[in-house]
């Protein structure tokens, strides 16, 4: 069997678990004598995945895509997609830094006179929409280009994109549910990608929700049927622990830790509250958190506010070695969050038999 993965993240790119748990996805698959392609946006930095027989395609480089693209561009140019990009401006998605849109990409092109338009940032910026849309032309390609037998989708901005390859291959579609806009953006979920969502959920062909509080919120956020949704939890391979012997701090307190995206679902604001609770009657412990995200800054000054720097931490974004090293030197793992389909840092600390407490 060979399987079409469509994935926006696949390590070291990666943001978050979703390029975790996609990789660890695709190296079972491969494991388990699966001819895999993953196609991400960009191979900018590198990726990791080395098995051979998961191919990976990297869009900005995908050459049959050139023509599909071009239509893109065109109806873009055509139709100026003001009302697109300032319904997607008013929803700032505020964990990462922005970048050119697309208007401002085709005045650029336009003026260079550039003949490659396979340009993919991959990030979660404010052109977000247009990336999302342009990597569905991706999918029209891959479907009338490539060979497989199926095509697995993870998490809305591939679902466009895995749309069109179902549509122009024939093969059918299971989307994979890491999280839904109503986990994200509880407050103020935006209608848009709750759309795609939607339409995603509806054109597959199976279902796959990460927990079966996943499988619920599908089931009575989008009203699908419970029978098309298959429940695969996540898991973490206990063979990645390698580090914890080797590793050793230089003092005695004790390391509580926060790993993940310091964002209002994470919730780092609870973290940062207990931290100062703990803080006035313990003198030897140490709060770290890890993670880069929007909240950071009002997480700083509220931490100074407390008057805690100290005895608080801050690491920024972490790459693989790095997380492994962390967790290598806590004591305490703590996962507050507000919305949680099915953590994976939980799992991870306990490859280091590390305490967790969860919200």
């Amino acid at each position: 069997m060979k399987v079409l993965m469509l994935g926006w993240e696949l390590p070291p790119f990666i943001s978050g678990g979703l390029g975790t748990a996609c990789k660890g996805i695709a190296d079972s698959l491969a494991a388990n004598n699966v001819d895999l392609i993953f196609v991400i946006p960009t191979g900018r930095g590198g990726y990791s995945i080395l098995d051979s027989r998961i191919r990976v395609i990297c869009a900005d480089q995908y050459a049959p895509a050139e023509s599909y693209l071009r239509i893109f561009y065109k109806k873009f140019s055509e139709k100026k997609n003001k009302q697109y990009n300032r319904e997607f401006q008013s929803r700032n998605f505020r964990d990462f830094s922005p970048y050119y849109t697309s208007e401002e990409l085709l005045t650029y092109k336009k003026s260079t006179q550039e003949s490659s338009i396979l340009d993919f940032e991959g990030n979660y910026g404010r052109n977000l929409f247009d990336e999302v849309n342009k990597y569905s032309y991706i999918g029209k390609a891959l479907g009338r280009e490539e060979s497989f037998d199926i095509i697995h989708a993870h998490d809305w901005i591939t679902y466009p994109a895995a749309i069109s390859a179902k549509e122009t291959s024939g093969k059918p579609l299971v989307v994979h549910v890491h999280s839904t806009e109503y986990d994200r953006s509880s407050m103020r979920p935006n209608k848009n990608i709750i759309g795609i969502e939607k339409e995603g959920f509806n054109k597959s062909d199976k279902i796959i929700a990460v927990s079966f509080y996943t499988k619920n919120m599908i089931v009575s956020k989008y009203g699908i049927d419970p029978d098309k949704i298959e429940v695969v939890h996540n898991a973490v391979n206990r063979d990645t622990q390698f580090s914890r012997y080797q590793i050793r701090k230089s003092f005695d307190e004790k390391i509580v830790l926060f790993l993940g995206r310091i964002t209002q679902q994470k919730g780092p604001n609870y973290f940062l509250d207990a931290a100062v609770k703990i803080i006035n009657k313990m003198n030897n412990v140490r709060f770290v958190m890890a993670g880069s995200g929007d909240m950071f800054p009002k997480i700083v000054s509220k931490m100074a506010e407390y008057d805690i720097a100290d005895k608080f931490h801050f690491t920024g974004f972490l790459d693989d070695t790095m997380v492994e090293k962390i967790f290598a030197l806590s004591d305490l793992y703590v996962m507050p969050s507000v919305s949680e389909p099915f953590g994976i840092s939980p799992f991870e600390a306990l490859l280091y038999d590390i305490p967790v407490v969860i919200s």
